[in-house]
């Protein structure tokens, strides 16, 4: 739904499909010269999916691209996460609009 949203705003989204693993995400990411990279996360794993792929995106050397994430993210984990370089985390009840808003924001800065 965001991925098509997303494409709907005029925005080229690069899907690699439900669990997949955080080296194949970084990997394609940056053979896919992306700007963002959007993670939805459902089983609960978060808090060790979405650190690993920042730590993969570091340890080769990519500082510019922006990691947001969402869906079932306790409230007492975000602050975690955004310490750890997520830029934001959407939680249930966010709107497509927001992540559309989100992303042309911090592309802008870029």
């Amino acid at each position: 739904m965001v991925a098509r949203a997303l494409r709907d705003a005029g925005m080229e989204v690069i899907y690699t499909g439900l669990r997949q693993t955080p080296r194949l995400i970084v990997s394609t990411a940056i053979q896919e010269g992306v700007d963002a990279i959007g993670m939805s996360c459902l089983s609960g794993e978060h808090m060790h999916l979405f650190p690993k792929v920042m730590e993969l995106l570091r340890g080769r050397g990519v500082q510019d691209i922006v990691l947001f994430g969402g869906k079932t993210i306790p409230d007492e984990d975000i602050p975690k996460l955004k310490a750890i370089g997520m830029e934001t985390v959407f939680t249930p009840g966010a709107n497509t609009q927001d992540a559309i808003a989100f992303i042309r924001s911090h592309l802008k800065r870029k």
